[in-house]
């Protein structure tokens, strides 16, 4: 099968801001010109002049689009588009069209398909009946709900026998595979753009984050297990230290609804490793083949690897959140707070009374706080820690994360300790970070716990060390990336 290309969306108001977009896709090995938002359209304009092939898209309200217009004016763009001598136009099938691509041999046309719902029971008859309208390339894009949802699309692009003609997505974040592991679905390009909401990404990214030129079929796969995970910068960290070790392999977002939804997926893609965060690390813990003796004591995951009798785990997050503290702060003997009783609060609360802390777990349900307690041999605490009751005050709930910057877990008038630790590191600097340090504490935020755990991790799957600065430089440059997007114009 020849490299899978890359699509660009772009769409516009207007025809001159539409050829200003079209020629500023530099990642592109084709355009897909949307015709249905321009006000002003001239189709002849729209091509004239164009670096590189286009697909040409006139999409209707009816399937998702812009176009108000009639069916009539419609087709007759689209016809214009191919007199043009565009490279592809798109067609929808339920459209009747059937005359455009019976004009062209199915050359030039690409078929197409979206449905919003979910993924339809009779997807291979429906598959079938547009490949066999004779289209140079069908294209099929389903809403995934969940991360099984891509594996129908997988199973299609095996029984075609990757032939080149297929285009195959799930769109949301769970179909986000469908994109960076376009080759593996059997699709012969995928779509990137800042269509967010279907699961676009822009094509910069999917090219330098996510590898996409240079992954394979036989390219390894890795992830990150969780939901929700827009926010994670763990993709862009161990995308980079594949890319410098030299290693072929790469490391993808995987929402699941579940953790089985999850390892039904992993199955069938042969991931090698995962990441696990928020809210998976004790399910995981509990579905996992064989435990080391840090995830044993810790009752939860946050590494995977598939070893040939199935699914080992460990615990990285506890090496990981002492790192930091080496030089900041001793925990011999001080009073440790800690928010939260779900993976990483027991990993803390274990890593803290390990070292010598006293560990005092607050959080909203006084049973899991009793739980947590009882592993680190220490006491449960009131949901807010009273002021004077800490040395050393440790954010391990995700309260204060994007997309909710501006929610903190502690009112700025109980921030009476000696350091505070966020082990929320998206933003960089949190809510409660500046509170506290306008009350006189010091603040860690949970970026270098972030790396530290990471490159544990990527050790402990690949058997090499990554360079820490590769890992903190990417973190940091995905993070401003997103800061620059949040920012208001």
């Amino acid at each position: 099968m020849a490299r899978t290309r890359l699509c660009v969306t772009v769409s516009a108001p207007t025809t001159a801001e539409l050829r200003r977009r079209r020629d500023a896709c530099p990642d592109a090995d084709l355009v897909e010109l949307r015709l249905d938002a321009v006000r002003d359209l001239d189709v002849a304009a729209a091509l004239q002049g164009r670096p590189g092939p286009v697909v040409v898209t006139c999409r209707p309200r009816w399937e998702g689009g812009a176009f108000a217009g009639s069916e009539e004016e419609r087709r007759r763009i689209l016809a214009e588009a191919l007199a043009l001598g565009a490279e592809f136009v798109d067609v929808e099938w339920k459209a009747g069209f059937d005359d455009l691509v019976a004009q062209e041999g199915g050359r030039r046309i690409v078929i197409s398909h979206h449905d919003f719902t979910g993924v339809p029971d009779d997807l291979s008859p429906r598959l079938r009946a547009m490949r066999a309208t004779g289209a140079a390339v069908t294209k099929l894009a389903v809403q995934a709900h969940r991360l099984a949802d891509c594996l129908p699309l997988l199973d299609a692009g095996a029984a075609a026998g990757a032939d080149g003609r297929l285009v195959l997505l799930a769109m949301g974040p769970a179909g986000f595979a469908t994109r960076a592991l376009a080759a593996r679905f059997g699709s012969c390009w995928t779509y990137a753009g800042s269509e967010a909401g279907l699961g676009q990404i822009p094509a910069a990214r999917l090219v330098s984050e996510f590898r996409f030129r240079e992954s394979t079929p036989a390219t390894a796969v890795y992830g990150l297990v969780g939901a929700p995970l827009a926010h994670s910068v763990s993709p862009a960290m161990h995308n980079a230290a594949f890319r410098a070790a030299g290693l072929d392999a790469v490391y993808v977002p995987l929402e699941a609804a579940d953790a089985d939804d999850f390892l039904q997926v992993a199955d069938r893609l042969g991931v090698r490793g995962v990441s696990v965060t928020i809210p998976y690390k004790e399910a995981l813990y509990a579905r996992a083949g064989r435990t080391d003796p840090v995830a044993r004591r810790v009752g939860a995951v946050n590494t995977l690897r598939r070893e040939p009798d199935g699914w080992h785990a460990t615990n990285t997050d506890v090496e990981g959140f002492l790192a930091p503290l080496a030089g900041r702060m001793a925990l011999a003997g001080a009073r440790v707070a800690v928010l939260g009783a779900g993976g990483a609060a027991r990993a803390v609360a274990i890593a803290a009374a390990g070292a010598g802390a006293q560990v005092t777990v607050h959080a909203r349900t006084a049973g899991r706080a009793e739980a947590v307690a009882r592993l680190a041999g220490g006491t449960a605490g009131p949901c807010a820690p009273p002021p004077g009751s800490w040395d050393l005050l440790v954010n391990a709930t995700p309260v204060g994360q994007f997309p909710h910057p501006d929610a903190s877990p502690m009112r700025a008038d109980s921030l009476t300790g000696r350091l505070v630790y966020d082990l929320v590191y998206n933003p960089a600097t949190t809510r409660l970070l500046r509170e506290a340090a306008a009350a006189g504490c010091r603040t860690l935020g949970g970026l270098e716990m972030l790396v530290a755990q990471a490159r544990a991790q990527f050790a402990w799957w690949t058997g090499a060390s990554p360079d820490a600065r590769v890992m903190t430089m990417a973190a940091v440059t995905r993070l401003a990336e997103e800061a620059a997007v949040a920012e208001p114009a």
